[in-house]
């Protein structure tokens, strides 16, 4: 799949939704809602499983998730116990075997699962597996996961999901479905976002807050690092994983992948980006005209800088929202184009204008240069760029699909460099003090090994994986 103007975005791996409700209510349009509100996570496949007590059902593919399902595929998922998943692969490749929820029939029933995240020593618990006989039907490591479970379940489900976690490393958020229950499991390290909200007879899992939003449930709190919520007739129990590490949830949540009117761990994400514009007009300043966002996760923190600065907000560019994807790779020389069919420049907006352009992240510098190439074309006198991150100078490991890091930009150029290959006349990144103080959390708790190669995981451990990435 070819997206012109996120090209130069990291990619958020996927979003996962569980539902439990009384026995005689349907579940599926409510899933399917719930993964709709998370479209954003993942547009490369959807899914739904339900149970209705006795069996399973499930239908997945490729697409976005209103092109996967139809009232005719509805009509057969059955059951008042319901997971879904949006997708973008970052282990695995991308066709529909690789799609999920997984379900899988074991001796006592059968287990769905979703999986927001990605394993490091996933490659050597399926060697293992494979060893002993197991034979895997699809490449992504989600599969390792339910095959773990499934192995344990002897001494019950809770049990089995805490072995299976003293095995697994890596970033994980799991809904997992039985006959009888619907559970919700964050990793240790709290990597990847999960929260728990109440329905009228029932309960909501979702990676985040705007899916219990649309649900019309009720937000009771998230999942905090190591927990496991399981849910069934008689409510909710949590239990805590005892091999809990220091919390290092993801900062590029709070940057770009969750939805702008989603809370995680407690901290509103709109709010957040609006501190960092704030933070970042104070940090690099400029005399200019207008400030503008690139749509559409930049506005907060373009709202954010105007207000701080002085500046006025205003609008420099129209986005095509009825573009939807492509999945044509153009040749190089029509790659430019691209960027302009999904957003072009405001003509009368930014002609013989001094812009101060605000994104939230820079990868490769490609789809960058030709933003601010457009500007220029549209009249623009000067255009400053100011970034409401650091320079993303290492790869994650932890289920974003971070390039190579040899085509990181701010891994293997000085920010002055940068800036004369994206052709601005002026480039400033946030601090990354900055960064974490426009989060509000205590800076320990966070995750940001994209920016200083500091890894909640010990190296040694994804050293496999990196091997097995390239």
């Amino acid at each position: 799949m070819f997206d012109g103007l996120n090209l130069d975005k990291l990619k958020e791996e996927c979003g996962v939704v569980g539902v439990y409700r009384s026995k005689n209510i349907e579940v599926a349009n409510m899933v399917y809602y719930g993964i709709h509100s998370l479209q954003h996570r993942g547009q490369e496949s959807a899914g739904i499983a339900t149970n209705d007590g006795l069996n399973p059902h499930f239908h997945k593919g490729m697409g976005l998730v209103h092109e996967v399902f139809n009232d005719n595929i509805f009509a057969k998922l059955k059951g008042h116990i319901g997971i879904g998943h949006v997708r973008y692969s970052t282990t695995g490749e991308s066709y529909v075997a690789n799609a999920q929820p997984l379900v899988v029939k074991y001796r006592k029933g059968s287990i769905g699962l979703a999986h927001n995240g990605n394993l490091i020593n996933a490659h050597l618990l399926r060697e293992k597996l494979e060893e002993e006989g197991v034979v895997f039907q699809t490449t992504i490591d989600s599969e390792v996961i339910v095959n773990l479970i499934a192995r344990f379940s002897n001494e019950g489900m809770i049990y089995a999901i805490e072995r299976t976690m003293e095995l697994i490393k890596g970033a994980y958020a799991l809904v997992v479905m039985t006959e009888e229950q619907l559970i919700g499991i964050r990793d240790p390290h709290g990597l990847r976002p999960l929260c728990l909200g109440k329905l009228e007879e029932g309960y909501v899992l979702a990676s985040e807050s705007c899916a219990l939003d649309v649900l019309g449930a009720e937000f009771i709190r998230d999942i905090e690092p190591g927990e496991i919520v399981s849910i069934d007739e008689n409510g909710y129990k949590i239990k805590k994983f005892e091999k809990t590490p220091n919390k290092a949830s993801c900062i590029f949540e709070y940057i770009y992948f969750a939805r702008p009117d989603s809370v995680i761990d407690g901290v509103g994400v709109y709010q957040a980006r609006k501190n960092a514009g704030i933070l970042l007009a104070k940090e690099h300043p400029v005399d200019a005209d207008m400030v503008i966002a690139v749509p559409d996760t930049s506005i907060p923190a373009a709202i954010g800088y105007a207000e701080a600065s002085g500046i006025p907000f205003g609008e420099g560019f129209i986005k095509n929202r009825y573009i939807g994807r492509t999945f044509i790779q153009p040749e190089q020389s029509l790659r430019e184009t691209t960027v302009r069919l999904k957003l072009n420049p405001l003509k009368q907006s930014v002609k013989g204008k001094n812009i101060v352009m605000i994104d939230d992240s820079i990868v490769r510098g490609t789809t960058s240069k030709q933003i601010i190439n457009s500007l220029k074309k549209a009249g623009a006198k000067e255009v400053h760029v100011r970034v409401s991150s650091p320079p993303v100078a290492h790869s994650c490991y932890y289920g974003i699909d971070t390039p190579d890091r040899s085509q990181l930009i701010g891994a293997i150029k000085t920010v002055e460099e940068i800036r004369e290959i994206l052709g601005a006349d002026s480039l400033g990144y946030i601090s990354l003090e900055g960064l974490l103080t426009s989060t509000g959390l205590q800076k320990d708790t966070l995750c940001n090994a994209c920016f200083s190669g500091n890894y909640p995981i010990n190296l040694d451990e994804m050293q496999p994986y990196k091997v097995n990435k390239k």
